[in-house]
């Protein structure tokens, strides 16, 4: 298929598509912002990092007047990471490409947070399988673009992040097993169930845990 326009590519689909949104929102998206985080700058990825989504302007000032460093990274999600395990051995699961960028800057902080004994905390999945796929051995986050396959599952050790903010999300995931993989998944089961008891709004625009 070839698409031929006079304008400019990007902005033409802007005009002419619809904000591709998960099959569980029903309702037609009047705010394409609204499925957007305040902070995003790179297009590219097949969904919003939704955990983002939580964060104002305000709220990220508040944050910062507590002492709080932030930092950005870019991971272009793909549609991958929502397809479901279906293997019974998780090693046979197939992840496909993602590409990422962790700015110079931020692979500093980070290092100099680090040496200072304070905490790494990953606001999303998206943002921990970023710093995950660009550390080495020691822990050492390596600025720069690069590609990831990376799959975390319970057993894979966890090198730079300390601690995570993120949504609940669905059964026989990838991103399940990677909160499973991060805080244990027996505790994790019991996580889920208070939400499920205590009625908790899942998925992209539901309530959000902060795991450490």
């Amino acid at each position: 298929m070839r698409f031929i326009t006079d304008g400019i590519f990007e902005e033409e689909l802007l005009k002419l598509g619809e904000m591709p949104l998960p099959p569980y929102i029903h309702e037609k998206l009047e705010d394409n912002d609204r499925y957007q985080t305040v902070y995003a700058e790179v297009s590219g990825s097949a969904a919003a990092p939704t955990a983002g989504l939580h964060f104002t302007p305000e709220l990220l000032e508040k944050i910062r007047k507590k002492g709080v460093r932030i930092a950005p990274v870019t991971l272009n999600v793909g549609l991958g990471t929502f397809r479901p395990v279906k293997e019974d051995n998780i090693l046979e699961h197939h992840m496909h490409k993602e590409t990422y960028e962790v700015p110079e800057e931020t692979a500093a902080l980070i290092q100099k947070t680090r040496e200072e004994g304070g905490r790494v905390i990953a606001v999303g999945t998206t943002s921990v399988r970023t710093l995950e796929s660009a550390a080495g051995e020691d822990g050492t986050v390596r600025p720069g673009p690069g590609e990831t396959q990376i799959f975390i599952y319970p057993g894979v050790p966890f090198r730079v992040v300390d601690g995570l903010i993120t949504n609940f999300h669905l059964p026989k995931s990838t991103l399940m097993m990677l909160v499973s993989a991060f805080y244990d998944r027996e505790k994790m089961l019991r996580a889920y169930q208070h939400a499920v008891d205590e009625r908790y709004r899942f998925f992209s625009f539901g309530d959000a845990m902060f795991i450490f």
